[in-house]
């Protein structure tokens, strides 16, 4: 007995390193994508949307869909998601933010599968009719507007509805756009996302 027990404990200790060294390679593609984008920055680069610090995971929030089906925030893990928040009334702001969000995705010719447009309604009322033919390819999801400002954070002196937020695969809340965007703004944001994109492209692929 004592001869089995001196025997195996190495074997343990090497399926241990192991299991380790297989994770490691698993990962590195990830870990690399993110040290490149987060860490090596070339000079007189820099970004337009702001990155979260730290990041935020999405949280287990419940959702309804417009078709009344029920589920949480963290099934949109897996994929790329460009974030609105507004009411169902949809003000002019909302409409420019849910037109930029359509345009930005869009503009990414054939990556524009890796990104999902989402908006988040953070009330009841009934979305008006005129607007869904444009929200076909997006998800629109009723969200309690008190959990979601414990997870959501505007700039200074705006408001959550102000802003596009960019999430990462992973469910990581990680970047947000300036407030009040534009046709400039816009621009600026579609080299963001091209980064991102390139920068994991070697793990992220289209779907979840």
């Amino acid at each position: 007995m004592p001869h089995q027990s001196t025997t195996r404990t190495p074997n343990t200790r090497a399926g241990r390193w192991k299991m380790l060294a297989v994770l490691l390679v698993c990962a590195s593609p990830v870990i690399a994508s993110y040290f490149t984008y987060y860490v090596v920055r070339p000079e007189g680069r820099r970004n337009f949307g702001e990155l979260i610090d730290p990041q935020r995971p999405l949280p287990a929030l419940a959702t309804q869909a417009l078709d009344g089906q029920t589920g949480e925030l963290t099934a949109l893990k897996g994929q790329w998601l460009l974030l609105s928040v507004a009411d169902g009334g949809c003000d002019a702001r909302c409409e420019q933010n849910l037109y930029f969000q359509r345009q930005l995705r869009e503009s990414l010719g054939k990556e524009k599968e890796r990104l999902e447009r989402v908006w988040l309604v953070d009330d009841a009322a009934p979305v008006r009719e005129a607007l869904r033919p444009a929200l076909a390819s997006s998800a629109v999801l009723r969200v309690a507007p008190a959990a979601l400002a414990q997870w959501l954070e505007p700039a200074a002196g705006q408001r959550l509805e102000d802003h596009l937020y960019v999430v990462d695969p992973l469910g990581n809340l990680m970047m947000r756009f300036p407030a009040r965007m534009d046709a400039e703004a816009a621009a600026k944001a579609k080299r963001d996302l091209d980064r991102l994109l390139r920068a994991s492209s070697s793990w992220d692929k289209p779907g979840r």
